[in-house]
């Protein structure tokens, strides 16, 4: 186990130092560790629920698919919401410390290592999240510094200046606008039209379009990530569902479109928002080097749509981020090597 006592003993220069990068994310969690090591799980955790699931299970904790795969045996729980540590029960917060220490323990820390852990969180949640981050990490860490998300990717991607990188996750949207230095509060944002604003508005389009079927919010979710789209849709997206108990072929194609444009606007009006505030010789560059990351980012003809509207403002370039699922940890991680002493917090 990772988890170490608040009081250790002293250590000296010749102790090992592992960096690590942890991208918190509503949906999934991923870490990257200098030692190597990366790894990610769905932010899903799971409690057997009575005397039966603990045979059938074993009393232990679930994380990931194996907590949902088995989310009838268990109390399953998403312990972030919008990106935050969700304050709730006592289950709430235990189900947070659970996650974190999973996360360490997918490193292979051997618990002798004086460990520098760097967090990705949303833009706007820096000051909501720090205090609550620290006291959970304290336990698995000797030192915290909490980042924004997209400062996270940017960093990792080498988009230092004139760029802009917009992190598309499943409970928000974060903005960072890179020139040179140390992101401002006022050079970020963050905004609910994310994945789980999709998925709300594709679980409402799908029961209207067939109120016999049987969906969940997990099933529309697994639809969007094998078929989301903005503009054209490409091949017809059928599936198949429980209608009174039957199995039904439905399509949900239109259905994926209508979802997924759902958070366009809101993306792209914050978009503008940002660059507008910029200086104007600095506008064009900004434009020209917008990051699409996050789980968003794989929808499909998004970068191509959102260039296009922002062409009318003028010419843009919008592309996506090399290896989206681990692009915020592996920032993190880098900022973690870099970063000088005075950014770090002891636990």
């Amino acid at each position: 186990m990772v988890q170490r006592a608040r009081k250790q003993k002293a250590r000296t220069q010749k102790d090992r130092v592992l960096h690590v990068g942890i991208d918190l994310g509503t949906s999934r969690s991923a870490i990257a560790a200098s030692n190597g090591r990366r790894d990610w799980v769905e932010s899903y955790v799971g409690w057997p629920r009575d005397f039966v699931a603990r045979k059938a299970l074993g009393d232990t904790v679930l994380f990931g698919a194996e907590a949902l795969d088995n989310r009838l045996s268990l109390d399953v729980y998403r312990p972030l919401q919008h990106g935050v540590i969700k304050e709730g029960t006592a289950r709430d917060e235990e189900s947070v410390m659970a996650l974190i220490e999973h996360l360490f323990e997918m490193t292979n820390a051997t618990g002798e290592e004086t460990i520098y852990a760097a967090v990705g969180v949303p833009a706007e949640a820096l000051k909501i999240n720090k205090l609550a981050l620290k006291e959970v990490v304290a336990q698995y860490a000797n030192t915290l510094m909490v980042v924004s998300e997209p400062f996270a990717v940017a960093y990792g991607q080498g988009l230092l200046s004139d760029a802009l990188v917009i992190d598309i996750g499943a409970g928000t949207t974060d903005f960072c606008v890179m020139h040179g230095t140390m992101p401002s509060e006022d050079d970020q944002r963050t905004i609910l039209a994310a994945g789980d604003y999709i998925d709300q508005q594709l679980l409402s389009l799908v029961t209207e379009q067939y109120p016999g079927a049987k969906f969940t919010i997990d099933t529309v979710r697994n639809f969007k990530e094998e078929a989301a789209y903005v503009d054209k849709a490409g091949a017809r997206y059928d599936v198949e569902v429980p209608v009174n108990g039957k199995l039904t072929k439905c399509d949900v194609t239109d259905a994926i479109g209508r979802a997924c444009e759902s958070i366009v606007g809101a993306i792209l009006e914050t978009t503008i928002e940002l660059i507008a505030r910029l200086d104007p010789e600095y506008q064009e560059r900004v434009r020209k080097n917008i990051v699409l990351a996050g789980g968003g980012s794989q929808i499909r003809n998004l970068a191509k749509n959102l260039e296009s509207a922002l062409n009318d403002y003028g010419p843009s370039k919008v592309t996506c981020a090399q290896d989206p699922l681990y692009a915020g940890a592996i920032g993190a991680l880098s900022l973690a090597k870099d970063m000088p002493k005075d950014y770090w917090e002891e636990m």
